[in-house]
């Protein structure tokens, strides 16, 4: 029995030592500190939250922000290489307009010099003609004293100067 004495005097105090305990507690406010740590702890969690929000909404604007800057900036690009492939076509017809007119002017210039040079050319044979058909006819003045001679001399030189000039004009 004094082990069952013993037993219940252990348990006894193990109770009135637990009790003790929780008194202290309550008299110490343990239970109101930790509550009122575990509230500031939840209001310190739910601040965390409402600033995280507050940034992810923030990062989500400046997303969408740099997100339409981005667009923006592609379809400006996209305008300037239309526009840039434009003016670059424009600029090839030009040229090729400049350039094929020039060489269309060099050719007229070419046809005309040509042609100054053929008449040129043609004058010149006329007048060496001229000067021959005189040579000759000084010549032949010259060298007969007959008139008849000299008539016949004359209109003979006369055709076949004609007919050099003919062939030379033709």
């Amino acid at each position: 029995m004094r082990e069952n004495i013993m037993a219940i005097d252990a348990s006894f105090w193990v109770a009135i030592s637990f009790i003790i305990f929780i008194g202290g507690l309550a008299y110490l406010k343990v239970p109101q500190k930790i509550n009122s740590i575990l509230e500031k702890l939840i209001f310190d969690i739910k601040n965390e939250l409402d600033e995280s929000e507050k940034l992810r909404s923030e990062a989500k604007t400046l997303l969408d922000n740099a997100q339409s800057k981005l667009d923006t900036a592609e379809n400006k690009s996209k305008d300037i290489l239309v526009q840039t492939k434009k003016e670059s076509e424009n600029l090839v017809i030009e040229m090729n307009d400049k350039f094929h007119k020039n060489a269309e002017l060099k050719k007229n210039l070419a046809q005309n010099k040509i042609v100054q040079m053929k008449e040129a050319a043609i004058k010149e044979i006329r007048d060496t003609s001229i000067i021959i058909a005189v040579d000759s006819v000084k010549k032949i003045i010259t060298t007969s004293v007959d008139k008849s001679k000299l008539d016949n001399l004359f209109s003979k030189d006369l055709e076949e100067t004609k007919a050099v000039l003919k062939k030379i004009n033709s």
